[in-house]
């Protein structure tokens, strides 16, 4: 059996405390915040992060260096046979390309899986990683069923402020300051390579409702009925997080659903405040 080395990035909303505790790496994403270089769960922590983006800092986000990446692989084929990268969704970021071109010298040992997920689903896919290679599958074999698999998963986000997507570029100012007097919440949607606006409504309790009927409607007809993981996320405080979950919970009783923070990426887009929630159709055997 060989032994087979697990990389991610930050996006995962996987920290590098909980890494070192499932044996696996995890890349950092690199943010320029007013000129300067910061890396996620390094040298920027989630309350930094949001205490720039509400004194509107100027923050763009960026994608690992090459040479990092690079020196991360070698390090790990030292001790390691072969190695699958699961980086963000390719239609989110460069940085799954940059890798793919990457792998392109490693003779076949480092597999790039371009499996089109983020948060708590780039997460799941880690987890199904982990436990192919436990049951012995190579690297290619992992990258394959990984990426057959990518589109079994997706996000509903609603945010609470229209102005980072007003600033982001994703909806016009006129169109945000109509939604922000009528109280409009955009609901939005990760299935596959992009965030797409999925519906619009009135308030909080209405893009709660939108969310949680999306959701069962996947797992109802989408995936039909098959055994899914319930994930939910967040930009919001600790508390508002803490009924979320539990909104969940009592619309999908006897579910265990796991929480994260948003990565920092989607985070940067949508703005603090937002709630989000998922679902990863379980891998079949």
């Amino acid at each position: 059996m060989k032994k087979i080395a697990i990389v991610t990035d930050s996006n995962s909303g996987i920290t590098q405390a909980q890494a070192k505790r499932l044996g696996i790496e995890v890349i950092p994403m690199p943010f320029f915040i007013d000129g300067k270089l910061y890396l996620e769960d390094i040298t920027l922590t989630q309350e930094e992060f949001y205490q720039h983006l509400t004194q509107d800092s100027d923050i763009s986000t960026s994608q690992p260096a090459p040479g990092e990446i690079m020196e991360l692989w070698d390090r790990l084929l030292e001790e390691y046979e072969e190695i699958v990268h699961i980086p963000m969704s390719s239609g989110l970021s460069s940085s799954c390309e940059t890798a793919m071109a990457l792998a392109a010298d490693y003779d076949g040992r480092v597999r790039v899986v371009n499996n089109q997920r983020i948060s708590v689903t780039q997460r799941q896919s880690v987890l199904d990683a982990m436990e192919l290679a436990a049951e012995g599958k190579s690297a290619v074999e992992i990258q394959k069923r990984l990426e057959e698999e990518k589109l079994d998963a997706s996000i509903y986000i609603t945010v609470d402020t229209l102005k980072y997507l007003k600033k982001g570029g994703r909806i016009t100012a006129a169109a945000a300051a109509i939604g922000t007097v009528l109280n409009l919440k955009p609901v939005l949607q990760i299935q596959g390579e992009k965030l797409d606006a999925f519906a619009k409504v009135r308030g909080w309790k209405q893009a709660k409702k939108a969310m949680l009927d999306a959701l069962e409607k996947d797992i109802e007809e989408r995936f039909g009925k098959e055994k899914v993981y319930l994930q939910a996320a967040y930009t919001c405080s600790e508390e508002d997080a803490a009924k979320w979950k539990e909104e969940i919970e009592s619309r999908f009783p006897g579910y265990e659903v796991h929480m994260d923070k948003l990565s920092l990426s989607v985070a940067c887009h949508i703005g603090p405040g937002a709630m989000a929630v998922a679902c990863t159709k379980v891998m079949g055997k």
